[in-house]
């Protein structure tokens, strides 16, 4: 009787935790939409919620207040970006130059750029009074995805015909560049178009790493995703 009756009793449970989870995404969601239209000081648990559709009473029961709130948007845009970076880079087979490259796909990809997560990037980093919930949510997620460039670009080893570089250094400034691909396809997206900034970063790495670069495609046209750059 009561293995008959455990899958009656379980299903409603799944769906009471479904739709939680789904309640509680719509408000990440649509603070995302609020911080890209309004920005950090123009969002509030009343705009959140009556872009979503929701009620503040429910808002308040998920995040308890803002600052619980902008947690975990960027929770979420950290865990996604993660997923993303550490996904293209887990192919075994893949050579340190295209490690490289699949970085590259990553933060580049459809939903990395979508406009309105770059807003939310962005705003954290230029209000002074939020940057601590970022450095607290996302230092290690930073930290880690510059780690992995830095075992890369130590992996390729030294090119003889240059001076050896800092791999440390290298690393955050290609930091940099990315983030600055990423401001400008933000301010000026007919100029800077995502596959255009992804071959931008792509021909950065080949100015820095010729050696390594020379035989793999640079500017053609994107890969399907989750494939192997080709080789020419």
């Amino acid at each position: 009787m009561t293995e008959d009756n455990t899958p009656t009793s379980e299903a409603p449970k799944k769906r009471r935790a479904l739709a939680k989870a789904e309640r509680r995404q719509s408000l990440i969601d649509a603070t995302i939409l609020s911080i890209a239209e309004f920005g950090l000081s123009g969002t509030t648990m009343a705009r959140v919620t009556e872009i979503a559709g929701s009620s503040l009473g429910l808002a308040n029961f998920h995040f308890e207040n803002k600052e619980r709130l902008f947690e975990a948007v960027l929770q979420f845009l950290a865990d996604e970006e993660r997923a993303l970076w550490q996904g293209a880079n887990a192919d075994v087979t893949l050579t340190p130059a295209e490690r490289l490259i699949s970085l590259v796909d990553a933060r580049f990809h459809p939903r990395s750029c979508e406009r309105s997560k770059l807003a939310v990037w962005f705003a954290f980093w230029g209000d002074a009074g939020a940057r601590d919930i970022y450095r607290r949510v996302v230092g290690d997620m930073d930290e880690e995805r510059l780690e992995a460039t830095v075992a890369i670009i130590e992996s390729l080893g030294r090119d003889p015909d240059r001076p050896p570089r800092d791999a440390r250094q290298t690393a955050l400034g290609l930091e940099a560049f990315y983030d600055g691909l990423w401001l400008n396809h933000l301010l000026y997206p007919s100029d800077f178009k995502r596959l255009s900034c992804r071959e931008r970063a792509i021909e950065h790495l080949a100015a820095l790493f010729p050696a390594h670069f020379s035989r793999l495609q640079t500017v053609a046209a994107h890969p399907a995703e989750g494939k192997r750059p080709r080789r020419t």
